[in-house]
This record gives C-alpha cells, sequence and structure tokens, in this order.
C-alpha cells in the first residue's frame, strides 16, 4: 500500500547512526596504551554503553533527577572505572574519556546512505543526546543533519511523548510527514503512537558480542524495514544526484 511520501527524516542516533560499543572500546584501547593501562576494553566499554542505558531509564522512570547525557556518561563512566581497578585515573583523564562519546564514529553504511537521503529529504536528530553532544558528533562523523533536535529541550527521554511532540512542534508538519528512524522498536512504536511514520533500520552489531538487538519479525507494522541506510534511500525512491519522488510502501 503506497502512503503520502514523507518530508523530514528524523534519526534516533546512539546504535543507530554511530557504533557507541564498538566506538567507546578503540577510545579506551587508545587511550590504555598512551598511558601504559591494561584492562579488558572492550568489556570497559560494554559496562560504560550498559550504565548508559541504565541511567537514561533511571532518569525516564523518575527514579533520578534530570541531567543530560554527558553528565549521566561521566558519572558512569566513574563507576566503570573502580569496578575495573582503574580508580587512578585522573581528572583529566576521566574528562578525555567522556570526550570518546563526542567523536562517536558512523556505521559504515551511514555516511553514503546519509547522503543519499539528504539528497531529497531534510534530515534531523531526535536523540536523547545532550545536543552539544550531537553537534560534536556530527562534526566529527560529517553527520549532514539540517536540525539537531535532542530530548535536551524538554527534560525527559525517550520514549516518553513529550520528545516525539516536540519533534512535531518544532518542525511544524503533520506527524504523517516525519518518518523516524531507529534501530529500537520502542523508539519507534512510542513515535508510531504519536502518527509519526517509521522506518526500522536493524543493527545487529548494536550490542557487541553475545548481545541480542531488535531484529525484523513478522508481527511488526512498521512502514519501511531496511537492512541499512543505503537501502533505506532506495525503499524511499531517494537517489544521490537525480531520483523519484519519496515515500513508503509497506
Amino acid at each position: 500500500m503506497t502512503v503520502d511520501p514523507v518530508k523530514v527524516l528524523a534519526f534516533d542516533v546512539f546504535g543507530t547512526v554511530v557504533d557507541v560499543r564498538g566506538s567507546l572500546s578503540r577510545a579506551l584501547s587508545e587511550y590504555g596504551a598512551r598511558r601504559g593501562l591494561e584492562a579488558d576494553w572492550a568489556a570497559v566499554a560494554d559496562r560504560w554503553a550498559d550504565g548508559h542505558d541504565a541511567a537514561v531509564a533511571e532518569v525516564r522512570d523518575g527514579r533520578r533527577a534530570w541531567e543530560p547525557v554527558d553528565a549521566l556518561n561521566r558519572s558512569v563512566l566513574d563507576r566503570v572505572l573502580d569496578v575495573h581497578g582503574l580508580g587512578g585515573v585522573s581528572e583529566a583523564g576521566r574528562a578525555e574519556l567522556n570526550g570518546a562519546w563526542h567523536r562517536l564514529s558512523p556505521w559504515p553504511d551511514a555516511p553514503e546512505g546519509l547522503g543519499r537521503l539528504h539528497a531529497r529529504l531534510r534530515l534531523v536528530t531526535l536523540s536523547n543526546g545532550n545536543e552539544a553532544l550531537l553537534r560534536d558528533i556530527a562534526a566529527a562523523a560529517g553527520l549532514p543533519w539540517d536540525h539537531v533536535l535532542s530530548a535536551e529541550s524538554v527534560r525527559r527521554y525517550k520514549p516518553d511523548p513529550a520528545v516525539y511532540r516536540m519533534a512535531i512542534d518544532r518542525l511544524r508538519l503533520p506527524p504523517g510527514e516525519i518518518m523516524m528512524v531507529a534501530a529500537h522498536k520502542y523508539d519507534l512504536e512510542a513515535a508510531a503512537a504519536l502518527g509519526l511514520r517509521t522506518a526500522f533500520v536493524p543493527r545487529p552489531r548494536q550490542l557487541g558480542p553475545g548481545g541480542q538487538p531488535d531484529q525484523p519479525a513478522p508481527g511488526d507494522s512498521f512502514d519501511v524495514v531496511a537492512q541499512d541506510f543505503i537501502e533505506l534511500a532506495a525503499r524511499l525512491g531517494t537517489r544521490a544526484a537525480d531520483g523519484g519522488t519519496p515515500g513508503c510502501t509497506h
């Protein structure tokens, strides 16, 4: 069934556009090599990323006062370093490590796929990340956002409906002309509840070895399911230089 074309794609960022765990593991390993520190850096990265998710959930559920993601990540890092016997890392070192979140690397398909999509559609973030963090990631990775929308502006975290309502208000478009793109089903389900279109792009490696990220299932009702952003561009009828009318099909 053909539906009306969307005008804006709103992207989740962490896990959907950028590889959080792989990026953190590399940054930690490089830091350790420079300082002569030894640790299971992949395990440190996993614990840090898991702690980020848990801290966001605590804020969302009212069990923790609101703080921006940068502050949450730093508090989690302090605990993780202690757990892994790295409590001697200096304040300057901790600030440097926390800055790794500002340099997260995109998934391999993201630069080309976003470029193709941007040729025909407006692209924005709709992320729990605070604005400064999202802008730094975009600058470091060359992500072509037309606008940065952050949950920071409503001091709530997805999937709180206030975040999606904020996007609708800021974009000044009917919900059906906005498509949420995410690798997390809860994010898409919350967006759909407010009338946004949805595109599911699973990221099998986002949770690292042994993780169980969301995967397509027979009961899914998303407007588009694509294996990566390049396929998403093809499914939406966009091309890098000249192409058809953006749209989506079930």
